[in-house]
């Protein structure tokens, strides 16, 4: 647990506090969903959104993190309900394990903060067999070349995605350490490993800025170029992209004591640090331009989560790490909906910078928001 001074602890239980609060509302509204956003303050449910067989309805790829969120509550608050509603979300995405196209580079994102949250608070033996189920899917996605390949093929026949990886997956590659450190196969964690140094080497760039998109020759595993993605263009710095990369390297650092993934996670949290706005609110890329003013909560609460644990790891850089932390979340605080008669909580989220979705709320964006607050009051277990 962090050593705040007074003033810090009030704030982030009186924060902790009025989340949890205001889930206990929520949950019951959405007892019996697998929400992903809140549209004019009411959770939607992707359980019977899109086609069985694609990646727009169930097999969603944040569909977990609703999970995730009531699973940290029970563990800060013991109360029996959350476990109950978490349930829900598990049992639902069996369903997904039969749904081949439906699944790809973020099982670790569906199955940690729900299966596996479950399996470590409870011992639960079907959660196990869940998560490992999830652990064997990212597994088989490796291409021995050296990288986990992101999504499936494209429809447009003109779109070759074999040599595609994207930075999202530092992020689900704590699954496959999870499934070494639980069955003694050193073949998940070698899997990991090998992704994460590819990231290491052909993401992040020497300013500690980082690449969403890069395409490797599948065959032979060398670089052939990058892609802007869900940035403002190619050659910038897409915030959430950012936040990927640096908790990301934080949980490789924290699973394998491999120094070199503390550094990159140190590098990448430099440079973003040193990006971030006066007021503490984040835009959707560093590089794009004042105006529209598209936000993405989603990374400030991403940030910083990780900026809290490098201030735990690195102690002789605790306010380095954890004065700009503290400066997001007071801003998420300011513009978050409160209201308990409305679901959701962060505002001001965006899918991509040239999407549609702007300043809008997304359920995994509240669940970092969750899991930041309860960093600080040392109620918090580590689910990735």
């Amino acid at each position: 647990m962090l050593n705040l001074n007074t003033s810090e602890k009030n704030w982030a239980s009186t924060m902790a506090a009025r989340f949890e609060h205001k889930l206990r509302a929520v949950r019951e509204r959405s007892a019996e969903k697998i929400p992903n956003r809140a549209v004019d303050g009411v959770h939607n449910n992707k359980i019977f959104e899109g086609n069985r067989d694609d990646a727009d309805g169930i097999c969603w790829w944040t569909n977990g993190f609703w999970a995730g969120m009531l699973w940290q509550a029970y563990h800060a608050t013991h109360d029996d309900r959350y476990a109950e509603i978490a349930r829900f979300t598990e049992r639902t995405l069996d369903e997904c394990f039969s749904c081949y196209y439906g699944l790809h580079h973020d099982v670790g994102f569906m199955w940690l903060p729900s299966a596996v949250a479950d399996y470590r608070l409870t011992g639960d033996a079907d959660a196990r067999r869940r998560g490992l189920h999830a652990a064997q899917l990212l597994a088989g996605r490796f291409n021995p070349a050296g990288y986990i390949r992101a999504w499936n093929d494209f429809p447009d026949p003109d779109t070759d995605t074999r040599g595609w990886a994207i930075i999202d997956c530092l992020f689900n590659i704590p699954l496959l350490y999870w499934a070494s450190e639980e069955t003694k196969d050193p073949r998940f964690k070698k899997i990991a490993m090998t992704h994460a140094d590819t990231v290491a080497a052909n993401f992040v760039r020497e300013d500690g800025s980082v690449r969403h998109i890069v395409e490797f020759d599948p065959e032979t595993g060398a670089f052939v170029r990058d892609y802007g993605g869900q940035g403002y263009a190619q050659g910038s710095s897409w915030t959430r992209g950012q936040t990927w990369a640096l908790y990301g390297f934080v949980m490789s650092y924290k699973h394998t004591g491999a120094v070199r993934y503390l550094a990159m996670a140190q590098k990448v949290a430099e440079y973003f640090i040193a990006h971030i706005p006066a007021d503490g609110r984040i835009p959707v890329d560093f590089c794009q331009p004042a105006e529209p003013a598209y936000y993405d909560d989603i990374a400030a609460a991403v940030a910083a989560c990780g900026l809290l644990e490098l201030a735990q790891l690195v102690p002789g850089k605790k306010d380095e790490y954890l004065t700009p932390a503290l400066k997001m979340l007071h801003a998420l605080d300011d513009t978050a909906d409160w209201d308990e008669s409305r679901d959701g909580y962060l505002q001001y989220c965006s899918a991509d910078y040239h999407g549609k979705e702007h300043n809008v709320n997304f359920t995994y964006g509240d669940y970092y928001f969750y899991e930041a607050l309860l960093k600080l009051t040392g109620d918090e277990i580590f689910l990735w």
